[in-house]
């Protein structure tokens, strides 16, 4: 590395600091909504860390997603509380900036025309762009391998969104009410599928998108346990990354693409 290349690093990390240790510190206390302060970004119990002996992710098997179905978004939403804001505009546009987690998306083979349908959210990357390019340490990995917005720190810069190659986060525009506790949001910040953190740290197992999937499309588990579902399809008929080119080592795989 170069001189210049060591200055401009030393730089970067002297602005972290800054904020972490200013701003971070002024909004520590921040209401995201009335009554709902959020001032740890770990729900597990201090005597139950969360460890890299976990990585959780899901596999999704685009062969079973059936045509229109949006299931796993409706309980995306649901489960989250995201809800369409009224804009006064048409019905297009207000869907268009809405919040969402996980989208449904149509691939086609511009060859053969065949097509493919599938849910798209934040892949959880072992090497996420998003935590590499934010400023304050906002955007972060945990030990379990699950990627996450810590909303207090969040300045609104939205480099993670232009750094995601899967267009996975959204920006809140406007000042949120009826929030749930599961999942406190706030004006001013960016956020994205959190892999239903709370279900997985109170133990349920799945995820609002697994759950809700009847057509048996969508599988939640641990990545690192060779007994558990997930790896058990992984190793029978295996699963692509998105984007595997770019070396993420993503947490969520796809099956018939």
């Amino acid at each position: 590395m170069g001189q210049n290349d060591m200055n401009n690093t030393n730089k970067i990390d002297q602005y972290r600091r800054r904020l972490l240790g200013g701003s971070a510190a002024a909004v520590a206390g921040l209401a995201l909504a009335p009554g709902l302060i959020l001032n740890t970004v770990q729900a597990k119990p201090a005597a139950d860390a969360v460890s890299s002996k976990n990585r959780w992710g899901l596999l999704i098997d685009t062969t079973k997603c059936a045509d229109g179905c949006s299931d796993c978004v409706t309980a995306c939403n649901t489960e989250h509380g995201l809800r369409k804001i009224d804009h006064g505009l048409s019905e297009s546009k207000s869907e268009a900036i809405t919040s969402q987690w996980i989208r449904n998306v149509t691939l086609k083979n511009k060859s053969t025309g065949h097509t493919v349908n599938m849910p798209v959210m934040c892949q959880h990357c072992e090497n996420p762009p998003c935590v590499d390019v934010c400023p304050t340490g906002a955007s972060f990995k945990r030990d379990d391998g699950i990627v996450l917005v810590d909303k207090h720190i969040c300045i609104g810069c939205r480099y993670c969104m232009m750094a995601c190659p899967y267009k996975a986060r959204s920006f809140i525009h406007e000042a949120l009410t009826d929030q749930l506790a599961v999942a406190p949001r706030g004006k001013g910040t960016v956020e994205s599928c959190t892999l239903c953190v709370h279900k997985v740290d109170n133990g349920d197992g799945t995820t609002a998108c697994a759950e809700a999937c009847t057509h048996g499309a969508i599988t939640f588990g641990d990545l690192n346990d060779k007994s558990s579902l997930i790896s058990k399809k992984l190793e029978m008929s295996g699963g692509r990354q998105l984007r595997a080119e770019l070396g993420l080592n993503t947490g969520v795989r796809y099956q018939g693409l």
